[in-house]
């Protein structure tokens, strides 16, 4: 039997109302096919739905992370606030949060403790005492050099079989999903 044709757009997270009239330009997909997306059909399959496949991934590579990282004494958060400090250069506390997506109470605690341990130091901003400003340290600067070492080949190994243009399509899409994700 086919699948109906549909001459409205469907309403769901893969496919919002529209607003304006029905006769819009926009391709419509048969709900059926679109349901097998969302959790709530009865057409829902887990295999083709996106958040399954990003959990998976994020999960292996949290792990394969976590195992590098820990023969170098390092750990996940520390890393992305690391690497944070490296792409941006000195950066306040809230913007570290808001780049590691975590809260701004448990990256000030983290901050704190990789400055206890010397790979960042802090200082209060020039312009607004009230924002702690931090910046990374030699040894946090020798650390990244340790991390990078560490974590080569799970980056080599997680994109063999990939192209720079299949890679910048990933990229864009994940970045369109987030920013239709609600902020928390």
């Amino acid at each position: 039997m086919r699948d109906k044709q549909s001459t409205a757009p469907t309403q769901s997270p893969i496919n919002p109302p529209l607003s304006g009239s029905p006769r819009t330009h926009r391709m419509t997909t048969p709900k059926k096919r679109l349901s097998r997306y969302n959790p709530a059909s009865e057409h829902f399959k887990k295999e083709e739905f996106p958040f399954y496949w990003l959990a998976r991934v994020n999960g292996r590579y949290a792990m394969a992370m976590e195992k590098a990282l820990k023969k170098i004494d390092m750990d996940i958060p520390r890393y992305r606030i690391l690497f944070i400090l490296v792409d941006n250069g000195m950066s306040s506390i809230s913007e570290i949060s808001e780049h590691a997506i975590a809260k701004l109470s448990t990256i000030t605690k983290i901050v704190y403790r990789m400055k206890g341990d010397g790979l960042v130091d802090t200082q209060p901003c020039s312009n607004d005492g009230r924002v702690t400003q931090v910046s990374l340290t030699d040894a946090g600067r020798e650390m990244v050099t340790k991390v990078q070492e560490a974590t080569s080949d799970i980056f080599n190994e997680s994109f063999t079989g990939l192209t720079e243009a299949q890679i910048n399509k990933l990229n864009g899409t994940l970045e369109k999903i987030f920013n239709n994700l609600p902020e928390a």
